[in-house]
C-alpha cells in the first residue's frame, strides 16, 4: 500500500521549489518584480475578461443577493476584481504590495468612476484590515509556503465566504509528465489539485466550480531550444543534465510549429474554490 500524500507538506515543497526557480531565473531580485510586467498583465486580464465566465458570475451573484456585503481582494493586481465587485459591494478593500500594479489600478478605478474601493499597499497577511463579508484571493496564494497559516489568516478576516481561484492543470500535461519522470509525482508547482486536498486535510470541505471558459491560452516559444530552457527553469534543472534527453524528446513530440513559433499544448484552466465561514457563537 502506498504512503498517503501529505498535501500540506507537498504545497510547501512546491512553493519553495517554485520560488527557487524564480530566483534562478532572476525574478525576485528587485523591490517590485511587476515594474516591467504590470501593463502586460493588465492588458491580458482585459482581453480574457472580454468574455463572461462562471467565476465572475458566481462572485457577483453572492454580492447582488447580499446587499451591504463588503469584499476583500488579496493580491488585487491592477484592479479588475475591485472594479467588478465595487459595482455591488458596499465597500471593497484591495491588498496589493506592488506600486506598479497599484498605479494602473488607480487609473482603472478612476476610468470606471469607482469611489468605494480602498487600496492597502502591503503584503498579506501583514496588512491590517477589518473583517469583510467575502474574501477573494485570485491566483495570489502561490507564494505562501505555509498553506494552513494562509487559509486561517483569510478565515480570521472573513465573516461569510472565502473564495480562492487557482490554476488547475489537466492530468498528463507536459510538465506533469516531466515532474512524474523526475520526482515520481505529477505536480511541478502549487495548484488547485494540491490546494483542494490540503483543505480537506485541514478539515475544510470546499465547493468547486470549474471555470467555463475552457483551457488557458497556450505558451509559445521562439524555438525548441527556448522551450527546453523554459522547461528546465520551471523544473529547476539549469545545471543538471541527466534528464535532458527525456525533456528534448518530450518537447519535440508535443510542441507544434505554428508560423515560426513553437506552441505548447493547452493544459491549464481555472478552478474556483469556496467555503462558508460560520461566525463563532
Amino acid at each position: 500500500m502506498q504512503k498517503a500524500v501529505q498535501w500540506l507538506e507537498l504545497w510547501r515543497e512546491l512553493v519553495e521549489f517554485q520560488q527557487a526557480a524564480w530566483r534562478d531565473g532572476g525574478a525576485g531580485n528587485t523591490e517590485d518584480v511587476w515594474i516591467a510586467r504590470a501593463k502586460i498583465f493588465d492588458s491580458d486580464v482585459k482581453r480574457r475578461w472580454a468574455t463572461p465566465d462562471s467565476s465572475r458570475e458566481f462572485i457577483m451573484v453572492q454580492l447582488r443577493e447580499n446587499p451591504g456585503w463588503t469584499a476583500l481582494d488579496i493580491g488585487g493586481g491592477t484592479g479588475a476584481w475591485a472594479v467588478l465587485m465595487a459595482q455591488s459591494a458596499s465597500h471593497v478593500t484591495v491588498i496589493e504590495p506592488s506600486s506598479a500594479m497599484i498605479h494602473i489600478m488607480r487609473t482603472n478605478l478612476a476610468e470606471a468612476k469607482i469611489q468605494n474601493v480602498e487600496i492597502v499597499q502591503q503584503k498579506w497577511p501583514e496588512a491590517q484590515v477589518r473583517q469583510h463579508d467575502l474574501t477573494l484571493c485570485s491566483h495570489a496564494m502561490y507564494g505562501f509556503a505555509d498553506f494552513t497559516a494562509f487559509v486561517r489568516s483569510i478565515e480570521a478576516i472573513t465573516r461569510r465566504l472565502c473564495v480562492l481561484l487557482l490554476r488547475s492543470p489537466i492530468p498528463g500535461d507536459l510538465l506533469s509528465k516531466a515532474a512524474m519522470h523526475i520526482w515520481g509525482q505529477p505536480y511541478d508547482s502549487p495548484n488547485f489539485q494540491v490546494a483542494y486536498n490540503a483543505l480537506l486535510q485541514m478539515g475544510i470541505f470546499p465547493n468547486v466550480i470549474m471555470e467555463n471558459t475552457g483551457l488557458w491560452d497556450p505558451w509559445t516559444s521562439a524555438s525548441l531550444d527556448e522551450a527546453f530552457a523554459e522547461a528546465k527553469r520551471r523544473l529547476r534543472l539549469p545545471h543538471k543534465s541527466e534528464h535532458d534527453d527525456f525533456l528534448h524528446d518530450l518537447l519535440a513530440r508535443n510542441l507544434v510549429n505554428q508560423d515560426g513559433r513553437f506552441v505548447w499544448p493547452r493544459s491549464v484552466r481555472t478552478a474556483l474554490v469556496y467555503w462558508t465561514v460560520h461566525p463563532s457563537g
